[in-house]
């Protein structure tokens, strides 16, 4: 992880990478973020920065490497993928947390993108299955409620990484 984490850095600062912060936009270079339509957020939700800039931190790198590892656990898995699930970083995910994580899944093209009825219709059939309290979001522990009822989410490793 120190190896993968140094090279990013240009070579002369490269003795240095336990103390320096590694900008999002090397970050987001590494070839499993590069395709990664989370990308953003998993920089957003990792970094520990006080800036909020996405920068990373030899440590922040190690959570997101052991959140996404096979070894995690489907709480840990699950409790991150909430937190890059809620874009607006409220604690809840609301009805445009779920357009926007709907639109990252199927690609912000015009061939891709649901039609408005679609949209809704998907929202309001994924807050029927979780929103256990009927307060129209999904709040973590209705999130952790779905996940552990969805054998997909442990098997393919839980977060969109």
């Amino acid at each position: 992880a120190y190896k993968r984490f140094s090279e990013l850095l240009p070579k002369e600062e490269r003795e240095n990478a336990c103390s320096v912060r590694i900008p999002k936009s090397l970050i987001l270079t590494l070839p499993e973020l590069r395709a990664n339509p989370f990308q953003h957020r998993i920089c957003h939700v990792f970094s520990t920065s006080e800036s909020k800039d996405g920068s990373m931190s030899f440590e922040d790198f190690l959570d997101m490497l052991s959140v996404f590892s096979d070894s995690a656990t489907t709480v840990v898995k699950s409790h991150y993928a909430f937190l890059l699930f809620d874009f607006n970083d409220d604690g809840a995910l609301d009805r445009k947390d779920l357009e926007q994580l709907v639109n990252c899944l199927t690609g912000q093209g015009e061939e891709s993108r649901l039609s408005s009825a679609e949209m809704e219709q998907l929202i309001q059939n994924i807050l029927e299955e979780s929103d256990i309290d009927r307060d129209g979001t999904i709040n973590p522990s209705e999130f952790q409620h779905v996940v552990s009822r969805s054998p997909d989410f442990a098997r393919c490793g839980g977060c969109p990484a």
